[in-house]
């Protein structure tokens, strides 16, 4: 090996003579002719191991690595060929470690897609759109390139300490889908330890509980008193949104479901209405259709029908009357403007209307009017042991529900329900 250091000069730069020139130490500075005749200089660390042939190691561009920089590489390769190792073969299995590392790095945005991807099939189309809208715009700007691997405590609370004052609804919807993001990202082995978006126990010592930021906003709800006339206004109306909205009325569903109802999941003859993936919880849902409920369907039916052609032919029990695709989730809203009711009540109020009747005016089991309402009942150790959903009295409930709307001063009829263990 060659024992001096530093032959070269700063003027190696300008060395025209193609061949190896030597600074000493096994680095050279490699000077060739281009295919178009242009100087190409590079730095060689040369080298031999014992017992072994000599072997040329490229170090770079001299027009990106300077002579210092090459020196100092060449001063940390002559250690590893004392020690006894090769030097290509040390940088090839480096090279592979962090190509590997790299393969399993995954940033945020990546696992919001993959875990929206997994779970898109049992949302609906508005709750799909939903995620996809909050991380974008709240989330990506702050952590979307990220390893999740590296998100921290921190990373979040600069995600939601901006809005959770202002738009604290928004915020907790947002910490939930990064807090099941990130999940994910742990049982898929991208990531280890606490979860930094959970809240119970570690961001509720960060951040005031949303229902203290704030008083809750309910939906605009009428008074249950005045749904029956406000129900004989409705049945005026013509067309398709009008029916969707009267359906959702007498089945207390939310709008999201009556968009989506289609005829496969419904059940004339059964009177019943299966939602198979329901837009509160996203598992099965089953509906029982009160007379009233028929009579929407049926009229639905009838004027499809009268329409033909995809509006007849597709798949929505209340389509659109042009196109016969998903009525617009801003149909419902339409005609509750043009009924001047717009700011007094909303589809989902509609829901708190039917749960304040059944409270006040019936002697229904307050658990039954939940259920109805697709609500769950008890806690995970109740609903383990009571896994029915109580069709059948719940069918006594909107059949109730139906009358009421249609004849105020008639009394619901309340069937007895048996005690527990009579």
């Amino acid at each position: 090996m060659a024992r001096g250091v530093g032959r070269l000069r700063a003027t190696y730069k300008n060395l025209k003579t193609p061949g190896l020139h030597c600074d000493g130490g096994n680095l050279y500075l490699q000077v060739s002719v281009g295919a178009t005749g242009d100087l190409r200089r590079s730095w060689i660390f040369r080298y031999q191991r014992k017992g072994r042939k000599p072997r040329d190691m490229g170090l770079g561009s001299a027009s990106d690595i300077t002579l210092a920089e090459a020196r100092e590489t060449a001063r940390q390769y002559r250690k590893l060929v004392k020690e006894g190792l090769d030097p290509i073969e040390e940088r090839n299995a480096r090279i592979a470690k962090n190509l590997a590392a790299s393969a399993t790095v995954m940033r945020f945005d990546r696992a919001a897609e993959a875990y929206m991807t997994q779970h898109r099939a049992g949302w609906t189309p508005v709750h799909a759109r939903q995620w996809a809208s909050s991380l974008k715009s709240h989330v990506s700007p702050v952590i979307g390139r990220m390893s999740v691997a590296d998100i921290t405590t921190a990373h979040i609370m600069k995600v939601l300490e901006p809005m959770w004052h202002e738009k604290t609804e928004t915020a907790a919807r947002v910490r939930g889908r990064v807090e099941a993001v990130l999940g994910w990202a742990t049982v898929s082995g991208y990531r280890s330890g606490e979860n930094p978006a959970r809240w119970r126990g570690h961001l509720d010592n960060l951040l005031a509980g949303r229902n203290k930021v704030r008083a809750v906003e309910h939906h605009p709800a009428l008074p249950y008193a005045e749904m029956p006339g406000f129900m004989a206004d409705l049945r005026m109306r013509r067309g398709m949104a009008p029916l969707a909205l009267e359906f959702a009325v007498v089945t207390c569903v939310r709008s999201a479901d009556v968009f989506n109802a289609k005829h496969a999941g419904i059940d004339r003859v059964a009177r019943t209405w299966t939602i198979p993936a329901f837009s509160k919880t996203g598992i099965p849902h089953r509906v029982p259709l009160s007379t009233a409920a028929l009579a929407v369907f049926d009229k639905a039916r009838k004027i499809a029908a009268e329409i033909g052609g995809r509006v007849a032919s597709g798949e929505f029990a209340f389509p659109n009357d042009v196109t016969g695709a998903r009525l617009s989730q801003n149909a419902m809203l339409h005609v509750l403007n043009r009924m001047g009711r717009a700011g007094a009540m909303t589809t989902h109020g509609c829901r708190a209307s039917f749960r304040t009747w059944a409270q006040e005016q019936t002697n229904f089991p307050w658990e039954l009017a939940e259920m109805a309402l697709g609500h769950r009942v008890g806690d995970a150790v109740e609903r383990a042991y009571a896994r029915g959903d109580a069709f059948k009295k719940r069918i006594a409930i909107m059949e109730a529900w139906g009358n009421y709307l249609a004849n105020p001063t008639q009394p619901a009829r309340v069937i007895p329900l048996a005690r527990v263990g009579a």
